[in-house]
């Protein structure tokens, strides 16, 4: 990343120095980035949190990043909401408008599975500045506060992506674990918008909010639900918890219906009984990098007003640790986002 040192520009950050606790999360001043070809510089209005910087700070990932070992010390934060503020050699028309940033980066075009990740692979949103990819970047025209528009990307993102690979359409019956959380919530509007029954799986003192979302059921997270339900009641599981709960979800299944993953926030290693998979004809996905309309979608989605944002709370970009633990307490329903201090001189 080239970075506007030599001219004395400097920007407010939060610099994650390495694996561990939350003194790894340093508020620094680091050089402006500067872009180069095709790229573009975005000042920072909102950065939406989610499960995947903690689990990159506390080592979660088994090889310590998404793609190699975390490139530390980085700037993390995989949710933008920004307004284009330079764009060397790219059509000026985009200066000055409100975008979003698309997380999942596919470096080698959507032909190829690698993708790069904002806040993981490269610097991201934590900051006052981010310079990304001019491909990346989308103009998006709404009533929103930025910090709504801050909640979308990566939660939004990978529950239209499951939803897309899992073929949810109107009259599927799908189940939704954590669905309280920013992925689980999206994914139960984006369920809806398409028409499909939803049932849901939360904390019960989360049950009268997602029945706002179009939830048609809802059951605690201690629920039996193959007695409640019974077997083979549910085309698509969404289920990004795991954990124990994994071996049930499968027996809720029709015969060829899908599970589908792209996390495991009570615990990654699970309990396959591997007769259940093949003797109902079962597809298991396990879903990270985006298809190519997954993004543009969602704006258009926005734009319509076909969904509308879940924001919990906002934080100062500073308070980032106190942020977290409230995270982690998961008392909460949609997305946390950071805001970074007031640009006062840009030049």
């Amino acid at each position: 990343m080239t970075t506007d040192s030599a001219h004395g520009a400097s920007m407010t950050a939060i610099v994650t120095i390495g694996n561990g606790g939350y003194d790894k999360l340093v508020v620094s001043e680091v050089p402006k980035p500067v872009p180069g070809p095709g790229e573009v510089l975005v000042q920072v209005l909102a950065a939406g949190m989610n499960n995947t910087e903690i689990n990159t700070r506390v080592g979660w990932y088994a090889d310590g990043g998404w793609n190699d070992a975390t490139p530390f010390p980085l700037i993390q934060g995989t949710d933008c909401c920004g307004v284009v503020c330079a764009s060397p050699g790219i059509d000026d028309s985009i200066i000055g408008r409100r975008v979003l940033v698309r997380s999942c980066m596919r470096v080698d075009g959507f032909s190829s599975g690698e993708t790069r990740w904002l806040g993981s692979d490269m610097a991201g949103a934590f900051a006052q500045f981010v310079v990304v990819p001019a491909s990346d970047v989308f103009v998006v025209e709404c009533d929103w506060t930025d910090a709504e528009l801050a909640t979308i990307p990566c939660a939004y993102g990978t529950a239209e992506n499951m939803i897309e690979r899992a073929e949810v359409r109107s009259g599927s019956t799908v189940l939704i674990t954590g669905a309280s959380g920013g992925v689980g919530s999206a994914a139960i509007q984006l369920a809806v918008r398409r028409g499909a029954r939803v049932i849901g799986v939360a904390s019960r003192a989360k049950h009268d909010q997602l029945r706002e979302l179009g939830v048609d059921e809802i059951y605690g997270r201690d629920a039996d639900l193959v007695s409640t339900l019974g077997k083979r009641c549910v085309d698509v599981v969404i289920d990004n918890v795991a954990g124990d709960g994994f071996g049930p979800l499968l027996d809720l299944l029709v015969r060829g219906g899908t599970y589908v993953s792209s996390g495991a926030i009570a615990g990654p290693v699970v309990e396959l009984d591997l007769r259940t998979m093949y003797l109902n004809d079962l597809t298991l996905l396990g879903c990270t990098a985006w298809s190519e309309d997954v993004f543009p979608n969602l704006v258009s989605y926005i734009e319509a007003g076909e969904i509308r944002p879940l924001l919990a709370e906002s934080f100062p970009l500073e308070q980032i640790a106190a942020a977290q633990q409230r995270f982690l307490e998961k008392g909460h329903v949609g997305k946390f986002v950071l805001v970074p201090p007031v640009i006062r001189d840009q030049a």
